[in-house]
């Protein structure tokens, strides 16, 4: 039974998080840190295996800082905080920042790397709610990470919308799309799990992407 602990747990994602733990035949939900429920994180951390981070860009990175302290893994949803600072650090913990949890965003990553190839030129178009604080998006920004020929981000953010993202390719007469909608936030949980039960095996750290627990190569 892995014990799992969410920071950012009274936010919409961190409740879908909490949910979808609960409801995980090998998961054992044993902590819910959120400033707004009087629960710090460094209260919850004692108690779990692998600690599931959707907090805000400011505050990631201390909160991963302090699972590595700990020695307690933590999976990463929050987007717009410093990876790198923490590459290096000395800890029996690992770090997966995953920048999208959706299996279908993860492939459409993939599909537009390989078609990047492939194509004169491309450009990114993401859509997000109008809360979301980063600007673009992580997985705007590791798909165009990923692609050949620094595709430009153009970031749109709106109510009404959860997360949609648009790759358009272009060349001489043709023109090639990929999309990926998510149209309810539990699109993402199938993947937050998988990285929960896969983080404890990583062998190296931090990792950057779920294609890493769903891809062999």
């Amino acid at each position: 039974m892995i014990r799992v602990a969410v920071a950012g747990a009274a936010g919409r994602m961190g409740q879908t998080v909490c949910e979808a733990v609960e409801g995980a035949p090998d998961m054992e939900l044993v902590g819910r840190a959120d400033p707004s429920l009087g629960v710090e994180l460094a209260d919850v951390l004692g108690d779990a295996d692998v600690v599931v981070e959707f907090t805000q860009p400011h505050t990631a990175l201390a909160n991963v800082q302090a699972c590595l302290a700990a020695g307690v893994h933590v999976v990463v949803g929050t987007s717009g905080w410093d990876v790198d600072a923490v590459r290096g650090v000395e800890s029996s913990a690992n770090v997966l920042f995953c920048p999208n949890f959706a299996i279908g965003a993860v492939l459409m990553m993939r599909f537009a790397a390989e078609a990047s190839k492939h194509m004169a030129k491309a450009e990114i178009i993401e859509l997000h709610h109008d809360k979301k604080l980063d600007k673009p998006s992580g997985t705007a920004a590791r798909t165009a990470e990923l692609m050949e020929g620094d595709p430009p981000i153009h970031s749109v953010r709106l109510p009404g919308i959860v997360a949609n993202q648009e790759v358009i390719l272009g060349d001489v007469g043709q023109t090639l799309t990929i999309r990926h909608d998510s149209i309810d936030r539990t699109s993402f949980m199938p993947g937050v799990l998988a990285a929960v039960r896969a983080v404890g095996s990583l062998t190296e750290s931090p990792v950057v992407g779920l294609e890493h627990v769903l891809f062999d190569d």
